[in-house]
């Protein structure tokens, strides 16, 4: 350990160095990084102290939540790793004010948990949520399955507690609905994959436990059958609609092979929708089914227990873990408008095909808000020699992207993977003002390196 890192673990306590080698590789195995010291605060004020030391020495710092990012976002190349996995205590839930103070390192699942066991609905779900930390969560704006009612994490912040580069904190914690005092700078941060400062805390949105919950799983022709049916739905039940997952064919066969469990319907596309009511409705299922049978969505099931609702989301929700037999992919996080999601797939799909003949592409997810997880297996190829092949399988499926109005990141970020592409999707005088803002918070540069924006 060079000098300077050892003064500044003196400044600590013992406790708070690691010397956990796995926090260096990301979930994928895609990358491993490199670390002068490892860290894990286990306080606001231990991460100032971090903070002011390598400001004023030029120290990098790469923050780190539950390392459940595809991006590489939190994968040090040098410098100090700052895993916040020990700030996780929940420090207040206000019923009054529909808000939970929760630090960085907190878990979303235990997120979840305080806010049930206060009577209240935190709507934020993803398959990682066993795992991920809100601190990650807000730094890559995570979207997750319910954005088509609640919003994304930047719909969901109320305010924020952020060390700054020279180790200044910035706290604005009161669960505020109205602000209008200049500039929002929580938004600034939301997002900025932790190139701007540190996030410690924040303040969370809380909603009303729904009392109702009906879930169905409907066969669709083609992905524009499903945007019919998504438009039907919503005019019909408004904001009750909370969930509305795209599953194509291939990607059911994987998971329903996975899951040991029958395919709820034979069709080249599937819909799973979910409604929620505040209230006890039993009427809501009848009423859904009606829905579907009048307008000729009629290759549908509707759950008609909790065990069925689990088995169907298990369907939904196995589909990355099922596709993992297939080894290593180039994977996408795309969004598009909704109306040309079918257009995107379709020449997408045989662009590609025509590029890489045999190649496998799994397609599936949250059609409600238009994004999409994208994967694609070639042939031949079943570990990480197929990154070898990932600019040229990128620049096909980008450039449908962008013409069909897309962008290249829908809800897991930019890192390390995309940084180099930013530009397609950002004209130069945004990307001039990203690094004005950056020099602004970080003038020496000190933050997460070599993420999110080109050099």
């Amino acid at each position: 350990m060079h000098t300077p890192y050892r003064r500044l673990a003196a400044l600590l306590a013992p406790d708070e160095i690691s010397d956990n080698a796995a926090l260096l590789t990301d979930q994928r195995r895609r990358y491993t990084g490199r670390a002068d010291l490892l860290l894990q605060p286990r306080d606001t004020e231990s991460v100032r102290k971090i903070m002011r030391f390598c400001f004023e020495r030029r120290l990098p710092v790469t923050p780190q939540g539950g390392n459940t990012g595809l991006c590489g976002a939190a994968v040090p190349q040098g410098g100090v790793l700052l895993n916040l996995g020990r700030l996780n205590r929940i420090r207040s839930v206000s019923t009054a004010d529909n808000a939970l103070t929760a630090e960085a390192g907190c878990i979303l699942q235990n997120v979840q948990d305080a806010a049930a066991a206060s009577g209240r609905l935190f709507p934020l779900s993803l398959a990682s949520e066993g795992s991920c930390q809100i601190g990650g969560n807000i730094a890559c704006n995570a979207g997750g399955l319910n954005v088509l009612r609640y919003g994304t994490m930047r719909d969901l912040v109320m305010g924020l507690e952020v060390v700054l580069p020279d180790g200044e904190l910035v706290s604005h914690l009161a669960p505020l609905h109205k602000n209008t005092t200049g500039y929002d700078l929580r938004q600034l941060f939301i997002g900025s994959e932790g190139t701007l400062g540190v996030i410690t805390a924040a303040t969370l949105k809380l909603f009303p436990l729904p009392q109702t919950r009906e879930t169905v799983w409907a066969g669709v022709g083609s992905i524009a059958q499903a945007v019919e049916l998504l438009a039907l739905v919503k005019s019909r039940f408004g904001e009750r609609l909370v969930s509305f997952e795209l599953v194509g064919r291939y990607a059911l066969e994987l998971s329903s092979a996975f899951c040991r469990a029958a395919p709820p319907a034979d069709a080249p596309w599937h819909v799973l929708l979910e409604l929620t009511d505040s209230e006890s409705r039993a009427d809501l299922g009848g009423l859904l089914a009606e829905c579907l049978l009048e307008n000729g969505f009629d290759n549908s099931v509707l759950a008609q227990s909790e065990t069925e609702r689990r088995t169907l989301w298990a369907l939904r929700e196995n589909i990355s873990a099922a596709q993992r037999g297939l080894g290593a992919s180039i994977k996408h996080d795309i969004a598009l408008p909704i109306a040309r999601v079918a257009e995107f797939v379709k020449r997408c799909g045989a662009a590609l095909q025509a590029a890489f003949d045999g190649i496998r592409i799994v397609v599936f997810g949250h059609l409600g808000d238009g994004s999409l997880h994208y994967n694609t297996f070639l042939p031949g190829v079943s570990d990480n020699g197929v990154y070898a092949f990932e600019n040229a399988v990128n620049d096909i499926v980008y450039a449908h992207v962008l013409a069909c109005g897309g962008t290249i990141a829908a809800e897991h970020g930019i890192g390390q993977v995309k940084r180099h592409r930013l530009s397609q999707v950002r004209s130069a005088a945004e990307i001039a003002l990203m690094k004005a803002v950056k020099t602004a918070f970080d003038p020496h540069g000190i933050m997460n390196p070599g993420k999110l924006l080109p050099d």
